[in-house]
């Protein structure tokens, strides 16, 4: 199952991406409506609001009177916070079990106001964020849903910043323009990204990008390193409940700013016995999250040459997710290749003209080789010498792994 969290400022128009993924064959969850029915009258929930908050907020036949409790909550961030701590677990408990009752072949969609204060975003697989600018919301709000704009504006801090958003976001839909423009947006979004990526998940299949160097080796972008603290935080979500991992972390060339690279996010996960990559538990958990073994790979190269091969294995994960590659490299923790991660992405940070001889040499190579798989392999004379500089470094330094 592809899990997707469609999220968005109040007025954004998430609602109207979630029904068009709907049309599309979509599973959708639709938030606000679990938080109404579990505070309907009778409902355990309901009782502890009351508790909470007082009879004021329950009208006289049982059921919840929203525009009271809103007129509490919203304006007092304490009172807010207490109120999500209350229909938070209930509405995710309801959530769990209508995705469970799923299909596994379905995109589920899960459309949550509070996708990103809650820190549930890490639980799926992508994060689309709806954007639309305050002033056009707050417009909304008042004329198509009867808000008092002071109401409407006290909704909207009470809620993430676009910053916010944005930084957990995999896909920004823009509803700036008309209903056509977004619905387009959508439907590209569905058959471009979603249903390869399901497809993906069903049958274990990593996504890769094409064998020609020239075209995946690119500039340095922006997007690096938020995709990266992305990958970083669901995969540390995922195995937290293993407890097999000692930290989970963002390497390889995509890691130094400035620095040319294939357009692949590499990660790092360390764990405290590498034999735990194969616990049945870790292996569900990295299934689940998107990351399938590439079981030919299982080893890096030794450095220096001759070294004992054992403190270079590893296993090898690929992302299914078409729209962002991504390498996971699991070794154990304090070996020579975990450490080698973390010592080679910190000196090419700290020193500069290292980092442009490796750029130069990364040139150099791409002028003799056209295949990736080739220009990977011809990497490795380099690192040799590239092995005793760092290292040099880190015993002038005093640098330790972190």
């Amino acid at each position: 199952m592809l899990r997707v969290g469609v999220t968005g400022g109040i007025g954004s128009g998430k609602s109207t991406v979630s029904r068009r993924l709907a049309e599309l064959g979509a599973h959708v969850i639709d938030a606000d409506a679990v938080a109404r029915e579990v505070v309907e009258p009778g409902e355990p929930t309901l009782q502890r609001i009351r508790a909470r908050f007082g009879d004021a907020v329950v009208r006289d036949d049982g059921s919840l009177d929203r525009a009271a409790l809103a007129a509490i909550v919203f304006p007092d961030r304490e009172a807010l916070d207490a109120l999500d701590a209350i229909t938070g677990p209930a509405i995710a408990a309801r959530v769990a079990e209508r995705r469970a009752a799923a299909p596994d072949d379905t995109i589920s969609v899960y459309d949550m106001p509070l996708l990103v204060e809650r820190g549930l975003w890490v639980h799926e697989h992508l994060t689309v964020v709806v954007e639309t600018d305050v002033e056009t919301r707050v417009r909304r709000l008042v004329g198509e849903r009867g808000l008092d704009e002071t109401d409407a504006r006290h909704r909207i801090a009470a809620q993430a910043t676009d910053a916010q958003r944005r930084a957990v976001a995999d896909v920004v839909l823009d509803n700036s323009g008309t209903p056509d423009d977004l619905a387009r947006a959508v439907d590209a979004l569905w058959h471009e990204r979603l249903v390869p990526y399901e497809g993906n998940l069903v049958t274990g299949t990593r996504s890769r990008r094409p064998d020609l160097a020239r075209e995946c080796v690119v500039d340095p972008r922006a997007d690096w390193e938020p995709r990266a603290e992305r990958v970083v935080a669901r995969l540390a979500a995922a195995l937290a409940p293993t407890g097999v991992a000692t930290e989970v972390s963002h390497i390889g060339s995509t890691s130094v700013p400035g620095l040319l690279a294939k357009d692949v996010i590499d990660v790092q996960v360390g764990l405290r016995h590498l034999a735990d990559a194969d616990r049945d538990d870790v292996l569900r958990a990295l299934r689940d999250v998107g990351y399938v073994f590439s079981h030919g790979i299982h080893s890096d190269t030794p450095h220096p040459v001759g070294s004992d091969p054992a403190g270079w294995t590893k296993r090898f994960l690929g992302g299914c997710d078409p729209g962002s590659h991504v390498h996971v490299h699991v070794r154990e923790h304090g070996s020579a290749g975990w450490r080698f991660a973390l010592l080679f992405r910190d000196w090419l940070r700290h020193e500069p003209a290292e980092r442009d001889a490796y750029a130069t040499e990364k040139h150099r190579l791409l002028g003799l080789h056209e295949a990736t798989s080739d220009y990977v392999v011809a990497k490795e004379a380099w690192f040799e010498g590239a092995w005793q500089r760092a290292t040099d470094w880190a015993e002038r330094t005093g640098w330790q792994p972190r």
